[in-house]
């Protein structure tokens, strides 16, 4: 029972630190438009939260070795709710960047001691449940963010900015009111990037083109909303049909994973993700409804993406590689998720919205030119791991998804 009462206070904060954080991007976009951004400002702004992602990724495990895993989540949370809070101080887009770094660093750092704990406290008999639990607490806090858009921009930018420090301050509660011991720090996961090009650079490759899919449409889709004509609630939903397209994608997508030669799969999604790229550009133009469709079947396309790499380069590497594995995947993850946001607002800047779709569409067809190439250079594996839902959160989670990967 104690466990239990441990694992619901850690999904709590989780939960509201994913409706902290997945609400600021939107919200960013939309108000820094209204005060006058630019398009390529406001995608800057996204590229400096992934920048705050990378340090808060590489940085926690060593500060909750330096102070343990309460105090580092106080820490981090408190370096959040100062970037969310100093929104409404100044209206400038460098100084909203570095505030973005700040709420960057909260959410990876805070995941890494969330995961943390959680792998301290889960047995093999609770691994899948828990892990289970976790991704519909992440995902369906993702969710409610989105959902949240419409009505966070109807309220005056102040009031919404501290509606969202709110939520972050009180992800600290669960945690604090928690009468469960913290667990022994664990030991810093080293990061070694050239041990995933090593494993698989198909799957770098992957990794990379599933960033630039995911973090483009998630930091810059409030941009192409407003541009195809959409109202704030409803560029809340088109981000929230994005979201459930992913989730719902899972399921199919680890069946074929596990069923045919993942190489294969990762190239068919791509070709997948290229059509919905043209459907989403053509639906700019058929009305709201078959937009907002349209952004969930690009979430179906392109979400699993990031997951099926990861499985394939896992396929070639021991179990003793496979928490550094899934580190260094993570690492390219944010390189690709740094860069996408920027550019993908400077083009529409400049040659209008379908632009960041045209850039996803490229990245998926260099993906499969480059996967057909691969193909030629050495076979399948003959053992493959399990297909495994892979959150990404924070360079700790392969310490969490354990044993997951093994048949």
């Amino acid at each position: 029972m104690r466990m239990m009462l441990s694992f619901a206070a850690l999904l709590m904060s989780a939960l509201l630190l994913q409706l902290s954080s997945g609400g600021v991007g939107p919200l960013d976009a939309l108000a820094g438009l209204e005060a006058g951004f630019t398009r390529a400002e406001v995608g800057f702004l996204g590229s400096a939260h992934f920048v705050g992602f990378f340090i808060g990724c590489w940085w926690a495990p060593r500060l909750m070795g330096n102070v343990g895993h309460s105090r580092a989540f106080a820490v981090l949370t408190a370096m959040g709710a100062i970037g969310l809070a100093g929104h409404v101080l100044i209206q400038d887009p460098l100084a909203w960047a570095v505030l973005r770094i700040g709420s960057g660093i909260c959410i990876a750092g805070c995941y890494t001691v969330i995961e943390a704990w959680l792998q301290a406290k889960v047995t093999n008999q609770t691994r899948g449940r828990t892990m289970g639990i976790y991704r519909v607490v992440d995902m369906g806090g993702s969710l409610v963010a989105q959902l949240m858009i419409g009505a966070l921009a109807d309220l005056q930018t102040y009031v919404a900015y501290t509606l969202l420090t709110m939520l972050c301050v009180a992800s600290l509660l669960p945690l604090a009111l928690t009468r469960v011991p913290q667990p022994e720090t664990p030991k810093a996961t080293r990061l070694r990037p050239g041990l995933a090009w090593a494993m698989s650079p198909l799957a770098v490759a992957g990794v990379l083109v599933a960033a630039l899919s995911g973090a483009s449409f998630r930091m810059v889709g409030p941009i192409y909303g407003q541009e195809v004509g959409l109202d704030a609630d409803q560029i809340g939903f088109f981000l929230a049909a994005f979201v459930a397209g992913g989730a719902l994608a899972q399921y199919p997508t680890g069946w074929l994973a596990d069923k045919f030669d993942r190489r294969w799969v990762l190239i068919w999604l791509s070709v997948a993700a290229v059509a919905s790229c043209l459907i989403t550009i053509a639906a700019s133009a058929l009305g709201n409804t078959v937009v907002l469709l349209s952004a969930a079947l690009f979430g179906f396309t392109t979400f699993p993406v990031y997951s099926v790499a990861a499985a394939h380069a896992h396929d070639y590497a021991s179990s003793e590689q496979r928490v550094e594995l899934s580190a260094a995947l993570m690492f390219f993850y944010a390189l690709g998720a740094i860069a996408a946001p920027w550019t993908s607002s400077v083009l529409i800047e400049a040659f209008g919205p379908s632009a960041m779709f045209y850039f996803v569409s490229a990245g998926h067809i260099i993906l499969i030119v480059f996967g057909m190439a691969r193909m030629r250079v050495r076979g399948a594996p003959e053992d493959r791991t399990r297909y495994v839902w892979s959150p990404r959160t924070s360079f700790t989670i392969g310490q969490l998804l354990g044993r997951s990967r093994e048949k």
